[in-house]
């Protein structure tokens, strides 16, 4: 049995230890902000971590290595949507065709809880391996160092 923090509640999961920690959080908690992309750790586009932690491809995450860890989902990172990135996102406008977004917002606040001021250098480093497909990466900094300007980062719904 795995019993895991998700969004701040505790959870339990009785079922397969291998199953991806993705399929658990949007079969199993309809939790559908994180997405499916690759399926293979390389599109960025899932995450399942606590948004101070360094985030986790969620698809790669079996329900074993979940155990005891606290998760924070999109849904999770700020009750009314409006964590300062989530507020950077649609002030700039950021997203075309969404299939990246989920990830690029999960990267950018745990980019900026643990580096509240990034240069250019250090947003580039850490949002490398989330794919946009639409090549929004221009936007993407720009909201980025908007939110990084905005308001306080320790505003996560789940600390």
């Amino acid at each position: 049995m795995a019993n895991l923090r998700v969004n701040g509640q505790e959870r339990t999961y009785d079922g397969d230890p291998s199953m991806p920690l993705l399929w658990y959080l949007r079969d199993e908690l309809a939790m559908t902000g994180t997405k499916f992309g690759c399926g293979v750790g390389l599109c960025g586009s899932v995450h399942g971590a606590s948004s101070t932690a360094r985030p986790s491809r969620a698809c790669m995450v079996p329900m074993s290595e979940a155990t005891g860890k606290p998760i924070t989902t999109i849904e999770g990172l700020h009750a009314k949507n409006e964590h300062p990135v989530q507020v950077a996102w649609r002030d700039v406008g950021v997203p075309q065709c969404g299939y990246c977004q989920t990830g690029q917002i999960m990267q950018a606040a745990a980019l900026l809880a643990k580096k509240p001021a990034p240069t250019d250098a250090e947003i580039t480093a850490a949002m490398a391996g989330n794919l946009c497909r639409c090549g929004c990466y221009q936007r993407i900094h720009a909201a980025v160092r908007a939110a990084a300007r905005g308001r306080d980062m320790t505003e996560t719904q789940h600390a």
